[in-house]
């Protein structure tokens, strides 16, 4: 592994906006972290090409019945645990996978150390990741020796990878497409959970969400394929099965139950007339996409 001259990294970098932090108010602080943090939109504007590219590929992925297997270490490392741990709830889907450098423990207490495993990041990958997923390597520096070897092992599974950073010079090698927020140096210097985190999270949202809709997860704007496991989420699904499907509130509970709480057959239901059975099977021919569904078979 070549050296790394830490300091000179631009998520090390002081931030001359926030000199004499320490003798700021806290509505001072405030109001320069605020004004820090529209630097974010910014970069993620610049970004907004890779960052689709990288949506068309886990899309494609997901198509095939690939994964996309998130990896990091701290900050990153959490964001990607965040980030797989929605998925299911809301896309019923668990494409989505994350890990983390120090494994279940580090999501809940720092250890730092864990990022510069290398032989540990490459086991981890032997044993999640198979030909057809795509890697999603997150590293706010961009020299993370975790998300660098994961990266280099992903290949030889036969993986597709992608690095996520806010070092836009960052020499990591191994990922086919490479997304950097340049979002400037850190208030706190050196803190990359504050803007950079800020920027990761954003585009996480990015890429799983429009890889989700390609995929067919999302109806209009609505997430048809949402896990209704809590009061709120059955009442969301039953709204849904009477606005999308048409029907009154007490046929949206009736479709509900035939449709074993699974909210998209029971739309379909709604829409067609048709038995739980059959939506499944028109379901299935459309490949997911509920739109594609209620219209096929439909005479425009």
């Amino acid at each position: 592994m070549k050296r790394i001259n830490f300091s000179r990294l631009s998520t090390e970098q002081p931030n001359p906006r926030s000199r004499g932090l320490d003798k700021m108010t806290s509505r001072q602080i405030v109001r320069l972290m605020n004004r820090e943090d529209t630097r974010v939109l910014q970069a993620i504007n610049r970004a907004v090409n890779p960052i689709a590219r990288g949506a068309d590929l886990i899309a494609a992925c997901f198509q095939k019945g690939g994964r996309l297997i998130l990896v990091g270490a701290g900050t990153s490392g959490r964001l990607a645990v965040m980030e797989a741990a929605e998925c299911p709830p809301t896309f019923n889907s668990d494409q989505v996978m994350a890990l983390m450098a120090g494994g279940k423990r580090a999501v809940f207490k720092s250890q730092e150390g864990a990022e510069d495993s290398e032989s540990k990041a490459r086991k981890a990958v032997r044993q999640a990741v198979r030909s057809g997923d795509v890697v999603l390597g997150i590293a706010a520096s961009g020299v993370t020796p975790y998300v660098r070897s994961a990266l280099q092992e992903a290949r030889r599974c036969g993986a597709r990878t992608l690095l996520l950073t806010c070092n836009a010079k960052t020499t990591l090698p191994s990922a086919q497409l490479r997304i950097a927020l340049n979002v400037g140096p850190e208030v706190l210097t050196g803190s990359t959970r504050l803007k950079s985190g800020t920027a990761c999270k954003m585009v996480l949202n990015m890429l799983t969400t429009a890889a989700m809709v390609q995929s067919g997860k999302v109806y209009d704007h609505w997430m048809v394929d949402l896990q209704p496991k809590s009061r709120k989420l059955v009442a969301r699904g039953m709204r849904l099965i009477q606005q999308l499907g048409r029907v009154s509130e007490k046929q949206a509970g009736k479709l509900f139950q035939q449709a074993r709480g699974r909210v998209k057959p029971a739309i379909l239901m709604a829409r067609k007339n048709i038995y739980y059975t059959q939506a499944l099977k028109q379901l299935s021919e459309a490949k997911g996409v509920l739109r594609k569904a209620i219209t096929n078979g439909i005479k425009t």
